[in-house]
């Protein structure tokens, strides 16, 4: 078994803290104590403070999709720090609208764009929407169990995991879970009190879970059937991330067909947008946005030119390098590689979203164990669950840098998770 790193996981954050102990320290504890402290990245590689190199295949949960110090990206940065940071929602700014349109066209045209800073704020503008066009009395969205949907209050209790609702009850009212990939379950959840159903393609801190084609189109049906708006969470596997632009492009056509239907109505993003820098963004279909009207959802600091120029740098890029083939090409030779590694029995995830399946019993270990032991090697991965690691690498990743990382994953798993 892996040793537990707590100790020295303190040690080194109220030393990073200049604290004589935690009680010093000026963080909260929400994430508790940092084991490293990174200084600088570039590409897929981290140091900490002392120099010590890692090899990041987590990307910051799905972020730095270009890689970290991408030059388009700190490049636009510079520029626009230079030329105007900030003038409010209430005038328009030139890198806004390229963004919003690039979006509407990769998501198949006839939509428009709210732009915030993090997922779960895309999240609240969705259901605002869908409430909003539910209209008085259709309140509830329906989403799944195992799904994340954010840390607010709203977004809290539409993310499917109760454990994580206790501690913060009375929740706001207005959500169900049920069964993830069973459209029967769905349907029998749904009244007239329904308003919208919530998914994701992939249920990334849910374990990496990933949806039935065939599950999606019964659930765009039964949308259409009841009068309900479909929300695709793509926060995580938005922008290449799972070898689509989005991962409902998997299931739907990018178009929507004649009448624009066949395809979410709603779609929300964030993490890869702006490749580190804070950005989020809901996309609706024209019929579905029009139920905003002025004053209904606001944000000081969405869209502004800072975030936006960073993501229009992020979308230029993406789209010159074909980051979708990129993460199909690469996702395919990490996966089937990760099943030669002794010790996994299994993969599952689409493009770069990818999570490795443990014989936990044979190598006496669980996955966050392993994730802390890959850490202490020089490998960044995140341990999804007991029985699973995470791995969603930089778009940019070489076949170079899967090789290493596999042969520290093996390593670690060789050694019973120890290193």
């Amino acid at each position: 078994m892996a040793e537990n790193p707590s100790a020295g996981a303190n040690a080194a954050h109220v030393a990073a803290m200049g604290g004589a102990g935690l009680d010093n320290c000026p963080l909260m504890p929400t994430y508790g104590p940092p084991p490293v402290q990174f200084v600088r990245g570039s590409g897929c590689e981290l140091f900490d403070r002392d120099g010590k190199r890692y090899l990041d295949f987590l990307a910051g949960l799905a972020v730095t999709s270009l890689g970290h110090a991408h030059p388009a990206v700190a490049e636009a940065l510079s520029e626009q720090a230079r030329t105007l940071l900030h003038v409010s929602n209430l005038f328009g700014t030139e890198p806004q609208v390229e963004v919003a349109q690039t979006i509407d066209r990769l998501q198949g045209g006839g939509g428009q764009v709210f732009f915030c800073n993090s997922g779960a704020e895309s999240l609240e503008g969705a259901i605002k929407l869908a409430r909003k066009l539910g209209g008085r009395g259709r309140y509830v969205v329906v989403s799944a169990l195992r799904s994340f949907h954010g840390r607010t209050l709203a977004t809290l209790h539409a993310t499917g995991q109760p454990e994580k609702h206790e501690t913060f009850q009375p929740l706001p009212e207005g959500f169900r879970h049920v069964e993830y990939n069973n459209a029967d379950a769905l349907e029998a959840a749904l009244d007239p009190s329904c308003c919208a159903v919530l998914l994701e393609v992939v249920q990334g801190e849910g374990g990496v879970n990933v949806a039935d084609g065939d599950y999606l189109r019964r659930v765009r049906e039964i949308c259409d059937e009841r009068g309900l708006a479909l929300i695709i969470d793509e926060v995580q596997t938005g922008l290449a991330r799972t070898g689509k632009w989005f991962a409902w492009q998997h299931h739907f056509e990018p178009s929507g067909g004649p009448s624009g239907a066949a395809r979410p109505d709603i779609v929300t993003m964030a993490k890869a947008l702006g490749n580190g820098v804070p950005i989020g963004a809901v996309w609706a279909r024209r019929p579905i946005a029009a139920a905003f009207s002025p004053g209904d959802h606001a944000t000081t600091f969405g869209g502004q030119p800072l975030a936006t120029s960073a993501a229009r740098a992020v979308l230029r890029t993406m789209e010159a390098i074909d980051a979708p083939a990129l993460a199909a090409t690469r996702g395919e030779e990490l996966a089937g590689k990760l099943m030669g590694v002794p010790g996994v029995t299994d993969t599952r995830g689409m493009g770069l979203l990818i999570a490795a399946e443990l014989d936990t019993d044979a190598i006496g270990t669980t996955g966050p164990e392993v994730a802390a032991a890959c850490l202490r090697a020089g490998l960044v991965v995140n341990g999804i669950s007991p029985t699973a690691v995470r791995f969603a690498p930089p778009l940019v990743v070489s076949s170079e840098d899967i090789d290493e990382c596999l042969e520290i994953f093996a390593g670690v798993l060789a050694g019973g998770g120890t290193d």
